[in-house]
């Protein structure tokens, strides 16, 4: 469907709505009402840009906060040259989570539609792949640098980290609890570090 420009506007006005009552109320207490409410759309504005309703919207959460956990993490993420880059790096990942908590737009919208759909998992691979291969870039850039051995695989490296960051997140979306998350990522850089030339 071509939207105008302000189609465009109201659509993601409708998106950003949703996703902000699932962070405040999660994604159970999530009622298209209480969309409309806070977005000032109405039924047939809303079924317009989502005819297939609660399913299709949070859909376009899932694809909407999958973009953010990558822009969230910019420009860090991007600019993994040395080691005080991955230490803020690192510093970001934690503050965004520890901010946002248990409710997690991305994750309960795709557990909602159910990760077996195609969609869903599609939205989930893209962008664990998209993750996965900035960090690769930023271990590759540690090689380029001298600072880490070239017989590492970075593209390995860079899985087992993002394996641990979402454990950690996992848990804490069931505890509460960051700790997990600092963990695997100050063991996922302690293992980096000690990965020298002639180590």
């Amino acid at each position: 469907m071509a939207l105008t420009r302000k189609g465009v506007a109201t659509r993601a006005r409708i998106v950003e709505g949703a996703a902000g009552l699932i962070r405040e109320e999660g994604v159970f207490a999530l009622r298209l009402e209480d969309v409309m409410a806070r977005t000032a759309t109405s039924k047939s504005q809303l079924f317009h840009y989502f005819p297939d309703g609660k399913d299709e919207l949070l859909l376009a959460v899932a694809h909407h906060e999958a973009a953010r956990v990558l822009d969230d993490q910019q420009p860090e993420l991007g600019s993994l040259d040395d080691w005080a880059a991955w230490q803020r790096w690192r510093d970001k990942v934690v503050a965004r989570y520890r901010a946002q908590g248990v409710n997690c737009p991305l994750h309960t919208a795709l557990s909602r539609l159910g990760s077996t759909t195609e969609a869903a998992r599609a939205v989930a691979a893209r962008l664990l792949e998209q993750w996965q291969e900035q960090l690769a870039a930023g271990i590759r850039r540690l090689q380029d640098g001298g600072t880490v051995t070239a017989e590492l695989d970075a593209g390995r490296e860079a899985a087992a980290l993002l394996a641990g960051i979402q454990g950690g997140v996992l848990i804490l979306l069931t505890t509460g609890s960051v700790v997990h998350l600092e963990a695997a990522l100050d063991v996922g850089l302690e293992r980096l570090r000690g990965a020298r030339p002639g180590a």
